[in-house]
């Protein structure tokens, strides 16, 4: 293989696995590697190949006119279990603990390696739903909403606690916090681009659901439908949360004083095959 084609193969590999979920034209690839069609194929069943038997991904082709490769990155589930055993040790710990009897996770959220990973997991179990945005609430829900909304290749959109008057117009509405008992304010501006689309609504923990669905209720005032609530941490209790379906990456059993029980819920478990090195 020549040095000239190496080089080649180099290039289109980082070119094709720097857009995941992005159906890339052949015409658009051919033009800037400045190499013919049929080259093109031949180098991209390489590096098809090589992602596959790595593990490391998938190359869908497209046929037709229009046709194209679209790169789907696979699931790294041994690295995933490694940081769900991580966040499982961190959480258990009674230091974390606060005076108000919550989880201190604030490190977690924002250490960008765990949080990438966290999202990338969400990302895997929305995926087949179709997602055009996601959508937090600042700001502690921003690391792993940004997180899943990069696993998915879509645009963020974030709902404030307050009017911005860098934001112009917004609408705002009023709800009563789960997680600290109190009424809060929600707000997104008008100029937000979600009119009619399908969203992903992400937030770092859930207690009783309050945030979640006053997310769905300013959402769905702007013509969206809220079609998934995905969370790091959800609370055990109560059962019975004011959404009607979640799906939550860890789960939360509060134990009298102490920090109780934190585990990967059921989905979770099942999709890296966890084992419970407690038992």
């Amino acid at each position: 293989m020549s040095d000239h084609r190496h080089k080649r193969l180099v290039a289109l590999a980082r070119i094709v696995t720097a857009h995941p979920g992005t159906q890339l034209s052949l015409t658009d690839l051919s033009r800037e590697l400045s190499v013919a069609k049929s080259t093109l194929s031949e180098d991209l069943l390489l590096i098809k190949d090589a992602l596959e038997s790595h593990g490391l991904g998938y190359i869908d082709s497209q046929v037709g006119a229009a046709g194209g490769v679209t790169f789907r990155p696979a699931l790294d589930v041994g690295r995933i279990r490694t940081h769900l055993k991580h966040f499982v040790e961190e959480l258990t710990n009674p230091d974390r603990m606060t005076p108000d009897g919550f989880l201190y996770v604030t490190d977690l959220l924002f250490s960008p390696e765990r949080i990438d990973v966290m999202g990338s997991l969400l990302a895997e179990r929305f995926r087949p739903i179709g997602v055009d945005y996601v959508a937090t609430v600042e700001t502690r829900g921003i690391p792993l909403a940004l997180a899943c909304a990069r696993a998915l290749m879509v645009d963020m959109v974030l709902m404030r606690r307050d009017n911005r008057l860098s934001e112009g117009s917004s609408l705002s509405i009023n709800y009563l916090s789960g997680s600290s008992r109190r009424v809060q304010s929600m707000s997104l501006a008008r100029r937000a681009p979600v009119r009619g689309g399908r969203i992903l609504f992400v937030d770092d923990f859930m207690q009783a659901g309050g945030t979640a669905r006053a997310a769905q209720d300013l959402l769905g005032d702007f013509g969206a439908h809220v079609v998934g609530v995905g969370v790091l941490v959800a609370m055990r209790a109560p059962k019975k949360k004011l959404v009607d379906d979640y799906s939550a990456i860890l789960e939360w059993d509060r134990d009298g004083e102490g920090p109780g029980v934190v585990a990967p819920t059921d989905w979770v478990q099942r999709l890296v095959e966890w084992e419970d090195d407690s038992e």
